[in-house]
Formats: structure tokens, C-alpha cells, sequence
């Protein structure tokens, strides 16, 4: 069975069903993902078959956290630190309903993104920037649906970077290694102060031996006080709660 094929597999076995405009809009991001890796240091995966599973199917694995009605609906998700654009650009692939910001530090990333938002037609915006400025705009604070986030910091500092920009009643999902769970026991506190609750972990394995993963989903409940996020670096260097 070949890489995509695979992936059709192992979609449809956390219940998401692909069409064939998405599959092929999936194949032809990954064409754009190899080109633009030449020009700027996007991603170490390149092999088909591990970019597929690791990439391509890792990012879609949030929507068997979420309730299965939201892929339908109109929604808005704001994905902090994209990086090369998971698990954001999948999702708008797969759920074409749904408007997405990728959030990302790094000017050639966010450029290279904003070409491939262009090229797949995709309703989305690639936005350079640090998430403790951005989620201090009233443009994007309490805005979205839903916050996205995939190897960016530990749990503590994640929340406080992610969860200022979820509307009250929205969700935030952290995309998390076996480690997850240990950093959420340390994060736990933050995240009550930064208005999460409602915390669910979903533990899943990625096929062929590809690693373990720790989906993390927190609720809002309230709003962010307004002190967070704090300034530029402090969410790492001190962990709030901690």
C-alpha cells in the first residue's frame, strides 16, 4: 500500500472519510512542502511515507478529539506556531468550512505558508508574529473557535500562549509526545488561571512504530486575565503555576 493510501486507511479508521479533492490537495502540499524546503529550513521529514504519517496524519488526528459536527460548521481556528503548517493546512484541506490563522515567528515560513494558502485555495492566513504580542490584539484575542498547537513549548507556557486567543466555550488542543501527561501535571494550575478547564487526555499511536501522542483538549471557561500572556519569553523562562 503506498503512503497515501495508507493515509485514507488509517483516516478512516479515527472515522474521518477523505475525498478525493482533499487527498489530492494533501498530495499536491506535500509537492509545495519539498520545493519550498529548498529554499528555506521548513522541515527535517522528507521521505514520503514518513512526511505522510508524521505530518500529514498526525495533524489530522485532532478532529477524532473534537465532536464530529464541528467539521461540518463554520468555525475559526488559530494554529501558534505553525512551523511548516501543521496540523493547520491539513485541517483546511479536510474541514473547507473552517477559516484558519497560522501563527509562526520565523518570515520565510509564514511566506512560504501564505503562497501554499494561495495555491490550494484554502481559507486561511499565514501571520507572522510572537503569540504573546499577537494574542494581545484585540483583532485576535478571544476570537477563535478553536487554538491549535504542535511541538512548540511545555504545557505551562503552551496554555499561556495558546488559550488567550480561544473565545469562552472554545477549545484549545495541545499536540503532545508520551511526555504529555507529565507536563500537564505541572501545568494544571496555569491553566485554571489562564480560564481552561474541562481537561481531557487522548492517548493514540502513530502506525509503523511512528511515536506515541498525547492529545491534550482544554475548554474555556473564562476569559484570560488580562496580565497574559506575559511579555516576550517569560511564559518559558517562568512557567506560570510553577
Amino acid at each position: 500500500m503506498d503512503a497515501w493510501q495508507n493515509l485514507l486507511s488509517e483516516a478512516s479508521a479515527i472515522g474521518l472519510e477523505l475525498d478525493s479533492d482533499a487527498l489530492a490537495k494533501l498530495k499536491r502540499y506535500y509537492a509545495l512542502l519539498i520545493e519550498g524546503n529548498k529554499k528555506a529550513n521548513l522541515t527535517r521529514i522528507t521521505d514520503e511515507r514518513e512526511a505522510v504519517i508524521k505530518h500529514f496524519l498526525d495533524s489530522l488526528t485532532v478532529l477524532s478529539v473534537l465532536p464530529r459536527e464541528l467539521r461540518e460548521r463554520k468555525l475559526s481556528f488559530i494554529d501558534v506556531g505553525t512551523g511548516a503548517g501543521f496540523p493547520g493546512i491539513p485541517l483546511l484541506i479536510v474541514c473547507p468550512n473552517w477559516h484558519g490563522v497560522l501563527l509562526d515567528a520565523t518570515g520565510k515560513k509564514v511566506a512560504f505558508l501564505a503562497e501554499s494558502i494561495q495555491a490550494l485555495e484554502l481559507d486561511g492566513l499565514a501571520l507572522h508574529g510572537r503569540a504573546e504580542e499577537v494574542a494581545r490584539d484585540p483583532a485576535h484575542r478571544d476570537r477563535y473557535d478553536l487554538a491549535f498547537a504542535r511541538a512548540v513549548a511545555e504545557m505551562s507556557a503552551l496554555s499561556e500562549l495558546c488559550l488567550p486567543f480561544v473565545k469562552v466555550g472554545g477549545r484549545f488542543v495541545a499536540m503532545k509526545g508520551s511526555a504529555g501527561e507529565t507536563e500537564l501535571a505541572k501545568a494544571r494550575k496555569a491553566i485554571k488561571i489562564l480560564g481552561g478547564a474541562g481537561i481531557e487526555v487522548h492517548a493514540l499511536e502513530l502506525p509503523e512504530g511512528m511515536g506515541e501522542r498525547r492529545l491534550i483538549t482544554v475548554s474555556k471557561a473564562s476569559a484570560t486575565p488580562k496580565a497574559y500572556p506575559r511579555r516576550t519569553g517569560m511564559p518559558n523562562q517562568q512557567p506560570l503555576g510553577q
